[in-house]
C-alpha cells in the first residue's frame, strides 16, 4: 500500500504540492485564530460580598448580617453554591455561579439583590462587593541562579547571578561541588 501511495505520488506531482501547500495553510490559519491561554483560569465564576459591622461578636454577625444576605443572595440567577462566614466585626458571603456564567454579569446581578437586602441589615452596615479577579490571575515567579563557589580567605562563599540580580551566598565548608542550583521564589504579582 505505501508503495502505491509512493507510485501516485511521484506521478501527480502537482497535486501534492497543492495538498501540502493547503495543508500548510490551513495550519497557518489555525494558529492565528485558535484562542490560547497561557495559564486557563479553571475556578468557578465567583463574586465575595464582604460587609463590616465593627465592634460585634460572631453570633451577632451570623443572625444579624450574614443570614439575611446568604438567604437573599440564594435566589440569584444561574448561582450554584451561597456560602457565609462570620468573624468578629466582619462577614464574608461568597456566591459561586454555574459554569461558563460572565464575572460582570454575576457582578451585576449580586448588586441587584444587595439594594434588596439592604433593608433588612441593622443601620449603618452596607454591604460591598470584593474583587473581581480570581485567585488564578496571581502567579509564582521563580528564579533559576548559577552559582559558583568561590574561595577566599575567610572561608568559602557561592556567587549567584541571575534575572539581573547578584547575590553571596555561604556555602558549606569543604564542599566539593563547584557549581550549585539555587532556586529562589521572587514576589507575586497579578497577569
Amino acid at each position: 500500500m505505501i508503495a502505491g501511495i509512493i507510485r501516485w505520488s511521484a506521478r501527480n506531482g502537482f497535486l501534492v504540492l497543492l495538498g501540502t501547500a493547503f495543508i500548510v495553510f490551513a495550519g497557518i490559519y489555525a494558529v492565528r485564530h485558535t484562542a490560547l491561554d497561557a495559564i486557563p483560569d479553571l475556578s468557578d465564576t465567583q463574586v465575595i460580598v464582604y460587609t463590616e459591622y465593627p465592634g460585634q461578636a460572631p453570633q451577632v454577625i451570623e443572625d444579624q448580617v450574614t443570614y439575611p444576605l446568604t438567604t437573599a443572595l440564594l435566589a440569584v440567577p444561574r448561582s450554584k453554591v451561597v456560602r457565609g462566614f462570620s468573624f468578629f466585626g466582619v462577614s464574608f458571603v461568597y456566591v459561586v455561579f454555574e459554569d461558563g456564567t460572565d464575572l460582570y454579569w454575576a457582578r451585576s446581578r449580586v448588586l441587584e439583590y444587595l439594594n434588596f437586602t439592604a433593608k433588612r441589615l441593622p443601620e449603618g452596615v452596607t454591604p460591598s462587593l470584593g474583587p473581581d479577579a480570581t485567585g488564578v490571575g496571581w502567579v509564582y515567579q521563580y528564579v533559576v541562579l548559577t552559582c559558583w563557589l568561590v574561595g577566599c580567605s575567610d572561608g568559602c562563599h557561592c556567587r549567584c547571578r541571575g534575572a539581573g540580580r547578584s547575590a553571596t551566598r555561604n556555602a558549606i565548608a569543604g564542599s566539593s561541588r563547584r557549581r550549585c542550583s539555587i532556586s529562589t521564589t521572587t514576589v507575586t504579582r497579578p497577569i
